[in-house]
């Protein structure tokens, strides 16, 4: 496999998976997937990681948990993303070392230059747009991605109920990285739903290949 490093740069669609049912997934067009599970033990969690990353180990997708930093580096997973009330990123790293990925959910621009400046590898920056996966949450709008631009060197991820409705205005506003959950999941046919996503991203942004 690539550097983990080099493609996460070349990813530019990212999959959140919310429960662990991989029988309808491809990868072709997902660079990236988290495993998200909020409401399964550990040990569950710990059971889903060992065989989504053994699904994907001969593929090019990246895989990251989401919280458990402990589920990361039993499962060999290829990172942990984090919330801005989880361990601090300086501890994440002592942890997981440099090769590691490590990404950070960031709601504005003041904390996205924070998460770049502590050596975070990526950012998923939202919700863009109210979200039942997150309800607390209030949405940022298109505005905190158009200040992004020209700042943020890292790649960032918009996260935040995207779909294909809209996902030409988030582009548009300076994001060439998309997170998705329900825009694939939730689809009669996810690997032909994560290939339009795809295909919107690569029209709309020229940085996309």
């Amino acid at each position: 496999m690539q550097s983990r490093k080099i493609l996460l740069k070349k990813s530019p669609l990212y999959l959140i998976l919310d429960r662990p049912d991989f029988t309808r997934l491809s990868f072709d067009k997902i660079g990236v997937i988290q495993l998200r599970d909020k409401v399964s033990d550990k040990p569950h969690i710990l059971n889903s990681a060992l065989k989504l990353a053994k699904r994907l180990k001969k593929t090019k997708t990246l895989f990251i948990i989401n919280d458990y930093i402990d589920i990361a580096i039993l499962s060999g997973a290829d990172g942990v993303h984090l919330g801005q009330e989880d361990l601090p990123l300086k501890e994440a790293r002592k942890l997981l070392g440099k090769d590691k990925i490590i990404g950070i959910s960031c709601h504005n621009l003041s904390q996205a230059l924070k998460a770049q400046k502590e050596g975070a590898d990526y950012i998923g920056i939202g919700p863009v747009y109210s979200t039942a996966t997150k309800p607390e949450c209030r949405a940022i709008g298109l505005g905190v991605l158009r200040q992004l631009r020209g700042k943020i060197k890292i790649p960032y991820f918009a996260i935040g109920n995207i779909n294909e409705g809209n996902i030409k205005e988030v582009v548009a506003s300076g994001a060439g990285r998309i997170a998705v959950c329900r825009a694939i999941l939730k689809a009669d046919d996810p690997e032909r739903a994560a290939g339009r996503l795809f295909k919107a991203i690569k029209e709309n942004h020229p940085g996309v290949k």
